[in-house]
Order: C-alpha cells, then sequence, then structure tokens
C-alpha cells in the first residue's frame, strides 16, 4: 500500500510536469510506450494466454472507458489543485457500487445507499454550488471518477476469463494506438528534460496498481482502504511543497465526509461477507 501511495502522487506529479508543455493525449501515449516496454519483458509468460483472445470485445470496451477517465484524470491534474482531484476521486467507490448494480447485479445495500448520499453531501460542500464559480475541471475529474468506477466494474468481469496481468498487457496495448491517433491532432515538440518525467508516469501508471492489487491479496479490505485514504493529505503536503497550493476548510470537511462514508460501507460490507460466510459454514 506504501507503494500504491508513492505510485499514484509520484504518477501525478509526474502528468503535472509534462502538462506544461506536451498535450494531454501526449502524456497518455507515452506512458502507454513505456508500458509497452514492460510488457515485452513479460511476453513470453503472457502469451500463451493472451494468444487465445478471450473476452477481446470486453476488453476492448473496459479500456475505452479506462482511457477517457485517465484523459479526464490528467486534464484534471493540469488544471486543478493536487488535494481535490484526489479527493473528487475517491468518489470512485460510489460510481462503482451504481455501475455493479447496473451491469453486475449487485445489490445496492443499505450501507452502499448510505455511502452514496454522504458522498454527493461532501461533493456539494467541495464544489459549493452557488457560493463560488463551479470550475468545469471539477465535473471533468468527477467524469474520471465515474469513468474509473465503470473500468472497475468490467475488469471484474474480465476476471472471469483473463489474469490480471493479460488484462493490463491489452491495457497497455489497447491504449496506445487510441493515444497516438488523438495525439497527432495536438501533437506538440518533445524536450529532452521531458523523458524523465515520462519514464516516471509510465512506470508509477503500472505500479500503482500492481502494488495495490498485490496489497489486497495478503491485507483485509478495512485495512488496505484506510491506507489508501492516505493519499489525500500526503499529496495535500506534495502540492503546498511543490506548487504552493492550500487547502481550504470546506475541502477537509468534504475529504472526510466521503472518506468516511466509503470507509464504514466497507466496514459494514465486511461484517457482512463474514456473516454471510459463518452462516453458511465450511463448504
Amino acid at each position: 500500500m506504501i507503494g500504491s501511495l508513492a505510485s499514484f502522487i509520484a504518477m501525478a506529479v509526474a502528468s503535472r510536469e509534462l502538462s506544461s508543455n506536451l498535450s494531454t493525449f501526449q502524456i497518455l501515449f507515452f506512458r502507454s510506450v513505456v508500458g509497452v516496454f514492460v510488457i515485452a519483458v513479460l511476453a513470453r509468460r503472457l502469451w500463451p494466454e493472451m494468444r487465445h483472445l478471450r473476452s477481446l470485445p470486453l476488453n476492448a470496451l473496459r479500456n475505452v472507458v479506462h482511457f477517457s477517465a485517465q484523459y479526464c484524470w490528467t486534464l484534471g491534474v493540469a488544471l486543478l489543485p493536487l488535494t481535490e482531484v484526489f479527493a473528487l476521486e475517491f468518489t470512485m467507490p460510489v460510481w462503482v457500487a451504481i455501475f455493479a448494480f447496473l451491469i453486475l447485479g449487485e445489490p445496492l445495500t443499505r450501507p452502499r445507499i448510505a455511502a452514496i448520499a454522504v458522498s454527493f453531501l461532501g461533493v456539494m460542500l467541495i464544489l459549493r454550488p452557488g457560493v463560488e464559480v463551479l470550475d468545469p475541471a471539477s465535473f471533468i475529474v468527477l467524469l474520471a471518477a465515474a469513468g474509473y468506477g465503470m473500468s472497475a466494474v468490467l475488469v471484474k468481469r474480465l476476471t472471469r476469463t483473463n489474469t490480471p496481468g493479460v488484462i493490463v498487457a491489452w491495457m497497455v496495448l489497447m491504449q496506445l494506438p487510441m493515444g497516438l491517433v488523438f495525439a497527432t491532432f495536438d501533437w506538440r515538440p518533445v524536450e529532452a528534460g521531458n523523458l524523465p518525467w515520462i519514464i516516471l508516469a509510465g512506470l508509477c501508471g503500472l505500479s500503482a496498481h500492481f502494488t495495490m492489487a498485490r496489497a489486497f491479496q495478503t491485507l483485509d479490505v478495512s485495512v488496505a482502504i484506510p491506507i489508501d485514504f492516505l493519499r489525500v493529505p500526503l499529496i495535500a503536503i506534495v502540492g503546498y511543497l511543490l506548487y504552493g497550493e492550500t487547502v481550504g476548510p470546506w475541502l477537509l470537511v468534504g475529504v472526510a465526509m466521503i472518506l468516511s462514508a466509503n470507509y464504514f460501507a466497507l466496514r459494514a460490507e465486511g461484517r457482512r461477507a463474514r456473516l454471510a460466510k459463518a452462516v453458511s459454514g465450511p463448504g
């Protein structure tokens, strides 16, 4: 989880630095280029499964959704304070619950409904419509969170036929041409100073999800998620030290509401799952 925290924060900083002279689509394209080199190293291990092309249309749908979400998130990183981006991104569990209900047929339990309602109020406190001028970039980040939520649900469906490594491999290979096509319409000169940030963004984009998946294999969600919530205060410190960004009281209250609502919903779902397992008994 510490590796995941560091990766997400480093990826946000690298994307902010690259946005100063590269387009958003270029950033996504170069991140995929770095990913291709990583996948090439693992090709011998991944190819036996990939050649069967299992669930290829669903992989394609997932990557169109995920690519769109990444575009919105990367654009938000360039336009908004980093703390606000991460705060709005943490509405993703709400979107996961909604799309899991619509796509997978998972029930909307009372804890999930309560988390959705409280998270909505938290977002309203962060955006404060009618009190402050709404920044369109805030809605772009909310779109990113919704896209990430749908992507997560589609990944859950994909795990029935694909291993995580193959899902990531298809992500890199499919999103590479997407980024290239769109980047050609707004291509800007690449400077030598961009290279370290490109490598950092590409490697951290892969490591963030890999380390989180590994953490979830060994930690209970009730332990792992509170660690992940540290992303918000840590990115606030990074934003202050690197970019002089400050955090207002309404943002802090809104963040606290969103994180608390999702944390207690996860705890309640965990207790419900353990109770169901105990009732059903072994086997």
